[in-house]
């Protein structure tokens, strides 16, 4: 019923949560020796979610290691603009998504009350 009345905004809203998850946790470890920047491409899974796919698959199949402009000597890749950007272009379409989902049940919430 959720997929049908929130649409493709429920999956990405769920998507963007995973994907904030993945940033804060390349944020944590920014110190750690070796430890490898990852990031989810959204529209990848976003598009194997439509398609069918459980959102843990769609999620872990669209992972990829992020690519670092200039690596660090103990082979962490982490790179804090790099993330406090991803975080933050994330955080604020995740809010947009919210903002839609909100709407869309207020929405439903006036036309059963007949207003």
């Amino acid at each position: 019923m959720a997929g049908r009345l929130f649409g493709i905004h429920g999956d990405a809203l769920q998507l963007r949560s995973q994907r904030l998850g993945l940033i804060t946790s390349n944020i944590a470890n920014a110190g750690t020796p070796g430890y490898k920047a990852r990031d989810i491409d959204f529209g990848a899974a976003l598009k194997a979610r439509q398609q069918g796919a459980s959102l843990d698959q769609a999620a872990s199949g669209a992972v990829q290691y992020r690519v670092p402009v200039m690596p660090a000597l103990d082979g962490n890749t982490v790179e804090m603009a790099t993330e406090q950007t991803a975080f933050a272009e994330n955080a604020v379409a995740y809010q947009a998504t919210l903002s839609f989902i909100r709407g869309r049940i207020e929405s439903l919430t006036r036309a059963l009350k007949g207003e």
